[in-house]
């Protein structure tokens, strides 16, 4: 059951990735939802999308769960997270998450060498529509 999961969530993710009909109609990096439909499809819903962990000094590291539920009607499988970058590291769940279920990204960034503001990125492929959704880390490394 699960490689069927796995199989499906890869078929999607090609479909969509690979579906560059030549059109240089429109920006580059919209994308429009208009006409597609989201009957049957997963959706996942964030308790926040946003977590501010405040001042740190830098070198030291924060980590934090992204609570989600999966509001849609088919189960949610997730891809893939990446992060802006390799400072910042996601661990999310690899089975599917039932309709109306429960799971947990958990995010954690190693501040070394990364003074300043920060707002870090997670950007989250699954089968939803859109089928990305992201998530930010934001907060301030002080020396």
């Amino acid at each position: 059951m699960k490689k069927c999961f796995l199989v499906l969530g890869v078929a999607i993710f090609l479909f969509t990735g690979c579906s560059n009909n030549g059109s240089t109609k429109g920006d580059a990096n919209s994308t429009d939802t208009t006409n597609v439909s989201t009957d049957g499809a997963a959706a996942i819903t964030f308790e926040e999308g946003t977590y501010d962990f405040g001042k740190i000094k830098d070198g030291e590291k924060v980590s934090h769960d992204f609570i989600f539920e999966n509001t849609g009607e088919a189960p949610l499988i997730i891809l893939n997270a990446s992060a802006t970058c390799g400072c910042t590291v996601p661990e999310w769940p690899k089975e599917p998450i039932a309709v109306g279920g429960t799971a947990k990204i958990t995010v954690v960034f190693d501040s070394s060498g990364k003074v300043g503001l920060q707002d870090k990125v997670v950007t989250i492929l699954a089968n939803t529509v859109p089928n990305t959704t992201q998530i930010h880390l934001i907060g301030e490394v002080t020396q």
